[in-house]
């Protein structure tokens, strides 16, 4: 074991999320973590993030979709999160390293325990350039069946989708991890991003299938994640500007506007405070849709466009 990744190191670095302003936010995921490790230095504050996740086995396509997006968005200041895996993982960490930004990795295995170790080097690069590893998984912990740990695996996705502002999958097959990153983030209300691609490439299908279940908006290119995390400042509107803002080509229009502008982001919770019919809804949402005055989430959550 390097020196580096041994318990020692640990010392004074295990918190509960409550702790840390930049893991906060898992406290309010639905099974928040009782303990967190890890090496490197934590996040002063919270700060923008994006996970990005896909298969182990990616295509140069999803190479440079994973690659183009992690540099740009830790070019920018967001913390680019992943999992430390093979293929779409280790290009995420490995972009945002090169663009001289900040990367989080997150284990399925014990802290002191770096899987896989091929990315041992990879894993002191990201705590040597100011990122951190972290886990759930306390140092010493070793799984006993292969079961165990791929639960583990899994249940580590929620913290990789709790600790980003969204999830953008490049490339997954159609049973893959990165789905299932996919669900939590959903629970989470997270946004989620996920590449469309050739139908016939089984890396694609995963992506395809979850933008086709509404589960994901078509990522197009990194300005639809650069856009979302840092959001063009705007000019400071009086009331009277802002109600022309809200005002729609009829009265139904006007309320279901009114309703997202007041913070409603569930389809069905505007649906029910509208008063309409299910079939006039979706009508009038896609109308808004197709005008430009609202855009949708994914999971029939929707958002001023």
């Amino acid at each position: 074991m390097s020196i580096l990744f041994s318990q020692n190191n640990l010392k004074n670095n295990e918190i509960r999320p409550q702790e840390a302003d930049f893991t906060e936010v898992l406290c309010h995921i639905a099974v928040v973590p009782k303990m967190l490790y890890f090496y490197g230095k934590m996040p002063e504050k919270r700060l923008k993030s994006v996970a990005i996740v896909g298969t182990r086995k990616p295509t140069a396509y999803g190479r440079e979709i994973a690659y183009d997006l992690a540099y740009k968005a830790a070019e920018k200041g967001a913390v680019v999160v992943s999992g430390l895996a093979f293929g779409i993982d280790s290009v995420a960490h490995r972009a945002a390293l090169d663009a001289g930004g900040i990367t989080v990795a997150v284990l399925g295995t014990a802290i002191d325990q770096i899987y896989p170790a091929a990315h041992r080097g990879l894993a002191e690069e990201i705590i040597e350039k100011g990122g951190m590893v972290m886990s759930e998984v306390a140092p010493g912990v070793r799984f006993q069946w292969q079961n165990e740990a791929k639960k583990c695996f899994l249940e580590r996705n929620r913290l990789i989708a709790g600790l980003s502002d969204m999830v953008v999958i490049p490339e997954a097959a159609e049973r893959s991890g990165s789905l299932n990153t996919a669900m939590h983030a959903l629970d989470q209300g997270r946004e989620i991003f996920a590449a469309p691609g050739d139908i016939a490439r089984p890396m694609s299908r995963g992506c395809n299938r979850l933008i086709a279940k509404g589960g994901a908006m078509p990522y197009l290119g990194s300005e639809d994640v650069l856009g979302a995390l840092f959001p063009a400042p705007r000019g400071r509107k009086g009331r009277k500007e802002v109600q022309m803002a809200l005002m729609g080509d009829n009265e139904i229009e006007t309320v279901i506007l009114e309703l997202i502008a007041g913070g409603m982001v569930d389809g069905e919770e505007i649906l029910a405070a509208s008063g309409l019919a299910v079939s006039e809804f979706g009508q009038q949402m896609t109308l808004l849709e197709v005008k430009g005055r609202v855009r949708a989430l994914g999971a029939n959550r929707w958002a001023l466009k």
